[in-house]
């Protein structure tokens, strides 16, 4: 039996693979004030149809001006939840577990008049407003917003959270010394705002459902943090809460020096470095959708997962021919096993 076709538990989530649809915006000009829609109905419960273990919401966010664009989903009303539930409902039809990627854009904000962050600095791009500095007191109250996506989150049925932490939206703008230089509490520690968030959505949570965070490892950016450093954090992170982390990498604006890789794999060795590193199970993503290639990540203990993207997009079917692939009897509904066996 190959690895990528085992069960893994974490506290109550089984999956029946290890194959996670990870979270893709849709920017779906038909979505409105942050509601998902039928596009995005079809979008997730097609790729539980095709046998994903774990389908992960795209990144939705905890106030409308936190959105990348005037098209992304939202969860800051408890008016977003039928429709919502309406898709995790269906997903779970199809032998599938679903979580959803709450987030911030914070100053990669596109749409919003004013964007905020931790400190008046500006993402690069001519789409890019300069920020407005959050005062303490904003930060505080913008905690209570993850923790309230997240109780909502939780009425809606998901079987996990994930906190998006990476790629440069607003919880990575907190950890990182190249977008925080407040002379708070929430500068000094450049941790604290994550370990708050975490603390405030865990409490929303039921103690056997797992959190997830997605992490940006290192950043390519001259004078941006490396993976020490995302080690440490992932440290205080996993303290506060976090049950397994989903690494990737960059995000916080133009490469310089360092530049990320353009192959299949690339990000695997972060990965299993907050693995070891931590003792915590991980995500790996990043170009795997070769079936043997993500069979060995898992198989070498690399990761625990592993997140295809792009591929589950030309490929709603993937994990099904991915068993194909790897001469495992693939498990498809009823209604296509005349095709796929």
């Amino acid at each position: 039996m190959a690895k990528l076709f085992t069960p893994f538990t974490l506290k109550d989530l089984t999956l029946k693979n290890r194959i996670v649809m990870a979270p893709m915006c849709q920017y779906s000009v038909t979505a409105k004030d942050g509601v998902p829609n039928d596009w995005h109905f079809v979008h997730y419960t097609s790729r539980a149809v095709g046998g994903a273990g774990l389908v992960i919401i795209e990144m939705t966010d905890v106030e409308p001006d936190g959105r990348i664009t005037d098209y992304d989903l939202g969860i800051w009303s408890d008016d977003h939840i039928p429709a919502f539930q309406r898709i995790i409902d269906s997903v779970h039809q199809y032998d599938a577990k679903i979580g959803i990627q709450i987030a911030h854009a914070g100053r990669k904000a596109e749409d919003a008049a004013q964007p905020v962050a931790p400190s008046a600095i500006r993402f690069e791009g001519d789409q890019y407003k300069t920020p407005r500095e959050l005062s303490t007191d904003d930060v505080k109250r913008m905690v209570e917003k993850f923790g309230a996506a997240a109780r909502r989150a939780v009425q809606a049925g998901v079987d996990t959270i994930e906190i998006h932490g990476a790629h440069g939206y607003l919880v990575h703008q907190f950890q990182s010394p190249l977008t925080n230089h407040r002379k708070d509490e929430y500068g000094s520690d450049l941790a604290r705002f994550g370990v708050e968030v975490i603390q405030a959505m865990k409490s929303e949570m039921p103690s056997t459902m797992p959190l997830l965070l997605r992490v940006s490892a290192v950043e390519y950016a001259d004078g941006g943090y490396g993976l020490d450093h995302a080690v440490e954090l992932g440290r205080a992170y996993q303290q506060a809460g976090v049950d397994m982390f989903h690494v990737s990498s960059g995000g916080e604006g133009p490469a310089g020096a360092r530049k990320p890789g353009n192959y299949p794999g690339y990000q695997v060795p972060f990965a299993r470095e907050l693995k070891e590193k931590l003792n915590v199970p991980v995500i790996a993503v990043g170009m795997l959708d070769d079936a043997a290639l993500a069979e060995s990540v898992v198989a070498n203990e690399d990761a625990d997962l592993v997140a295809i993207a792009r591929g589950f997009l030309r490929d709603p079917y993937f994990a099904l021919h991915a068993a194909q692939q790897l001469r495992v009897k693939p498990a498809p509904p009823k209604q296509y096993s005349l095709a796929i066996h």
